[in-house]
């Protein structure tokens, strides 16, 4: 897991990468009945500002949301870091599923016209996204992310033993 700031922000793009395309080639294979290499296109072209839109959400708000839940209701300090891992993830697909949902819903309405059924859709979208989004998250994108991750960011190895003593130290020279 990100360690700092900056830690945080690279996996945080890295994830949402990972999310956000997956699911808008899910959602636009649900539009069309199957995927093809059209429904690979056409969910990429929708990416770029989805993605924006999606990590703007995470960064600013559902991460906060998520780690608070998580951590006042779900977690206790001495919780492992596998729980820790899998419940905040788990807070974090709920409130992205519902926001992106509704931008899904959206953007359907943008491209059809048909504003007065945003809301049906956006309660239509809900329960498929979450079916996929969840399991893709805590099986697939989680565990990809986290070994890309510690890849580029490995963890710091910290010395375990007794701690050198002055005297010690005049040994070593």
């Amino acid at each position: 897991m990100p360690q700092n700031k900056r830690e945080s922000l690279v996996y945080s793009v890295i994830m949402c990468f990972c999310m956000v395309l997956w699911m808008s080639i899910y959602n636009v294979a649900l539009q069309h009945g199957g995927l093809s290499l059209e429904v690979i296109q056409q969910a990429w072209l929708g990416f770029p500002i989805a993605y924006i839109f999606a990590f703007c959400c995470d960064w600013f708000f559902v991460s906060k949301l998520a780690k608070g839940v998580a951590f006042r209701f779900l977690l206790r300090p001495d919780s492992s870091v596998r729980r820790k891992v899998i419940t905040i993830s788990s807070c974090m697909v709920v409130p992205m599923v519902i926001i992106m949902s509704l931008y899904g819903a959206g953007e359907g309405c943008f491209h059809t016209g048909m504003w007065s059924g945003i809301f049906m859709q956006w309660l239509h979208n809900i329960p498929f996204n979450f079916i996929m989004a969840l399991p893709f998250q805590l099986i697939i994108a989680g565990p990809l992310v986290r070994f890309v991750f510690r890849k580029a960011f490995p963890v710091a190895r910290r010395w375990t033993g007794p701690s050198p003593s002055p005297a010690g130290a005049a040994l070593a020279v």
